[in-house]
């Protein structure tokens, strides 16, 4: 026990290849011939009702995973609960000889004033933190002025001119060679594990770093040549699901970025490469406008009125709008903790542009429920579709949902895969139900008003008043 000196804190990195905190723990414990211990620190997530939102349940299944791989490796993931100061008092009265922790960090949110908190309180204890979720660091792609960008296009071209850091690869049959497979640290921890274990009731068909590198195989192969021309159709397997591994860490986007660059040269490469540096610039802004999460980042639309009705929230959450695309979107998040990103940016300009509700209020619906949620690219999302992010160009971006519709799910399937009531409407009026005559609508077993629900608002008279909303600030 006393030769270990050095500990990696797992935090959302649930993988062994490519994780930059767990290659420089593994080459300093080799390098002096030392041990090296894991760790995860259980916070007690929010349980309604006796069970998980669907956010965490995906999340703790993948911890649970992770921590079953390493024990069939000999090492033990030991899971510390409490605060902060609790857990780290276990960590350090076990293992009274540590002195160094390595941490992938977090540069935003919640998880920056955590890391800044440890640093300033455990002075013994050497922190060595490395940026390991993103591409590139925020700091990384700036102007000439040395400011942040505000446009996505210009801040791309920097971004495509920077050198990015490789994948690491790992000795995977050196961590346990290195490792302590002692008795569990905290008990408490361990017994709280299992009980959120007891609280996952939803089945995800393929989780972890295996099946993330499955999938993104997967992806390369098949679908990566048509991924431009696809990505945007929801009826269509045209995205790379790779999100939910993203979250976790059970892939990193620099696997997927070099790997996609040993790839012929396609219009679909360079846009899934794109994806990844949204991804990247959407981080940054967070990185520079802390509060984003609560506050807008274009400081004229910070005094919106909006609305705040909860009656039109939770019909929205539903997926009972009366706009077929629209609640399809809701559904399908609401049965797989997942939604297409073209719905992402419907749905969420439906909130705010149709029904006027504070965008916060949307931003935390998908927080809860989004088994991919990335705070900074939800955020940063959010506010692009409220219009009062970075680029917001409030005058254009009303996204009209029958529109939306025709273009992108033209013959229905996607409606009707998701919601039931619209099975066998005719597909000239399964974009705008409520056009049906009522004998289409007996015949089709959907009578507007009963089965399906007439539109809840007006979107013409919407978009003008969403127009008037802006100006008058």
């Amino acid at each position: 026990m006393s030769q270990v000196t050095a500990a990696i804190w797992f935090r959302r990195d649930f993988r062994l290849q490519d994780n930059t905190a767990l290659f420089h723990v593994l080459s300093s414990v080799s390098k002096n011939n030392t041990k090296w211990i894991a760790f995860f620190h259980l916070d007690d997530p929010v349980v309604n009702n006796g069970s998980l939102s669907l956010h965490h349940d995906y999340f703790f299944q993948t911890l649970i995973q992770f921590k079953e791989r390493l024990k069939n490796l000999g090492i033990q993931l030991h899971i510390i609960t409490g605060g902060i100061e609790q857990a780290f008092a276990k960590l350090i009265t076990r293992y009274p000889a540590l002195s160094e922790v390595y941490v992938n960090q977090d540069l935003v949110g919640e998880g920056m004033k955590r890391d800044q908190f440890v640093k300033k309180s455990y002075s013994d204890l050497r922190f060595h933190f490395f940026e390991d979720s993103f591409i590139t660091h925020p700091l990384q792609v700036l102007k000439s002025d040395g400011n942040p960008y505000k446009v996505f296009t210009p801040y791309y071209k920097a971004w495509s001119k920077v050198k990015k850091a490789p994948p690491l690869r790992l000795d995977e049959s050196s961590l346990s060679r290195y490792s302590t497979n002692d008795d569990v640290v905290d008990d408490e921890g361990e017994l709280k594990l299992h009980q959120l274990k007891n609280l996952c009731s939803h089945s995800f068909d393929r989780i972890g770093e295996n099946d993330a590198l499955e999938r993104l195989e997967h992806f390369l192969k098949v679908q990566l040549l048509n991924y431009k021309a696809h990505r945007d159709h929801p009826a269509l397997m045209g995205t790379s699901r790779l999100s939910p591994y993203l979250k976790v860490g059970a892939l990193s986007a620099r696997t997927i970025l070099y790997t996609a660059l040993e790839r012929q040269d396609t219009e679909g490469r360079e846009t899934l490469i794109k994806e990844l540096a949204w991804r990247d610039f959407y981080y940054m802004v967070y990185y520079f406008n802390p509060e984003s999460k609560q506050k807008e980042v274009t400081e004229q639309y910070r005094s919106i009125n909006w609305n705040q009705d909860i009656e039109l929230l939770e019909k929205w959450k539903r997926g009972e709008t009366g706009f077929p695309l629209i609640d399809a979107g809701m559904r399908q998040l609401q049965k797989e903790g997942w939604m297409h990103n073209r719905l992402r940016m419907a749905t969420a300009s439906f909130l705010t542009k149709d029904y006027l509700i504070d965008w916060r209020l949307g931003e935390a619906y998908f927080a809860e429920m989004l088994i991919d949620y990335e705070p900074s690219s939800n955020i940063g999302g959010w506010q692009w579709a409220a219009s009062v992010g970075t680029d917001p160009v409030p005058y254009f971006r009303v996204f009209n949902p029958v529109t939306q519709s025709r273009r992108f799910d033209e013959e229905g399937r996607f409606i009707r895969k998701y919601v039931s009531e619209l099975g066998h409407v005719p597909t000239r009026y399964i974009h705008e139900p409520w056009k049906m005559p009522k004998d289409v609508q007996v015949a089709s077993t959907c009578v507007i008003g009963e089965d399906y629900p007439y539109p809840s608002v007006d979107h013409k008279s919407q978009r003008l008043r969403a127009i008037e909303l802006f100006k008058n600030v």
